[in-house]
C-alpha cells in the first residue's frame, strides 16, 4: 500500500562514497559467477546448470542488501566520519562473505539435487559459525547506519514519519541479525536446526513492518490533519469580525482609544 506521506530523499547525485560502495557490490557479485569460462561439453554444461540454483540464491541475498544501502543514502546522504567508518567495515565483512555463502548455498543445492555431501560434525558447526558471524555482521552493521541516521534527526530534520521509518529499517536489521546468533547456538546444541532456523526470518520481517505501518499511519493521520487552536488560543467573536469588515469599508484602521 503507497504510503500517504513518502519519505524525502535528500540525495539527489551518486556521492563518491556510494559510487566506491556499488564498485564493491560488482566486484562481490562477480565472485559467485557460476563459472568463468564456457562449457565445452554437455557434462560440463550440466555441471554449470546444477550452480543455477546456489547462484539465484546468493545473487537475491546481495541484491537485498545492496538496495538496503542504496536507500540509506538516498534518504539520508550522509558523507560524515562515522557513517564512512561503518560503511567501509560493511563492505569489508561483504567481500569475505562471499566465499561462505557460496558455499553453503552449493551445498544446500547439492542435497536437494540428491548428491551425497560428505561433511563431519565439527565442519558443520565451523561453516554454521562462519555463515552465521557474517550474518549478523552485516545486517547489524546496516542496522548500526540507520540507527546512527536515527540520531541525526534533528540536524536532517526528519519528520515523525520519516522517524518512524527509520526506526523499522533499523529494527528490522537488528532483529535479522540475532537470527546469526541463534545459528551459531544451535551448531553446538542441536545441529539439525542451525539451517532450519533461517526460516523463521518471516517472523520479524512480518511483525516490525505491521507494527511500525500501524504507528506509521497514525503519524500520517496527525501530519495531514488540520490543527485546531490550542488552549488560551484567541477566538474569533462576530463583533470583531463585524468590526474587520467596517474598518476594511472605511479604508481606515481603528483607533482605541
Amino acid at each position: 500500500m503507497a504510503h500517504k506521506i513518502p519519505f524525502r530523499y535528500r540525495a539527489h547525485e551518486v556521492s563518491r562514497l556510494e559510487a566506491f560502495s556499488d564498485v564493491i557490490f560488482g566486484f562481490a557479485l562477480s565472485l559467485i559467477v557460476i563459472s568463468l569460462e564456457v562449457p565445452k561439453t554437455y557434462d560440463a554444461l550440466m555441471e554449470t546448470m546444477r550452480g543455477i540454483l546456489p547462484f539465484a540464491f546468493c545473487f537475491g541475498i546481495f541484491i537485498g542488501i545492496w538496495y538496503e544501502h542504496h536507500e540509506f543514502f538516498k534518504r539520508y546522504a550522509l558523507q560524515d566520519k562515522v557513517t564512512m567508518f561503518l560503511n567501509i567495515a560493511l563492505l569489508f565483512v561483504i567481500l569475505f562473505y562471499v566465499y561462505p555463502l557460496k558455499f553453503m548455498f552449493v551445498l544446500m543445492g547439492k542435497e536437494i539435487m540428491g548428491e551425497k555431501i560428505t561433511v563431519t560434525l565439527v565442519q558443520k558447526r565451523t561453516l554454521f559459525t562462519i555463515y552465521g558471524a557474517g550474518f549478523l555482521a552485516v545486517n547489524w552493521l546496516i542496522a548500526a547506519m540507520f540507527w546512527h541516521a536515527g540520531r541525526q534527526a534533528a540536524t536532517l530534520q526528519l519528520n515523525e514519519v520519516e522517524r518512524i521509518d527509520t526506526r523499522e529499517s533499523f529494527y528490522d536489521n537488528f532483529l535479522t541479525g540475532v537470527f546469526g546468533i541463534l545459528s551459531i547456538v544451535l551448531a553446538y546444541t542441536a545441529i539439525q536446526f542451525a539451517g532450519i532456523v533461517y526460516f523463521l526470518l518471516a517472523i520479524p520481517k512480518t511483525a516490525v513492518p505491521w507494527v511500525m505501518g500501524v504507528r506509521r499511519s497514525r503519524a500520517e493521520e496527525a501530519m495531514l490533519s488540520p490543527q485546531l487552536p490550542g488552549p488560551g488560543a484567541p477566538k474569533n467573536r462576530p463583533q470583531d469580525t463585524e468590526r474587520g469588515d467596517d474598518n476594511s469599508r472605511s479604508g481606515r484602521p481603528e483607533v482605541v482609544g
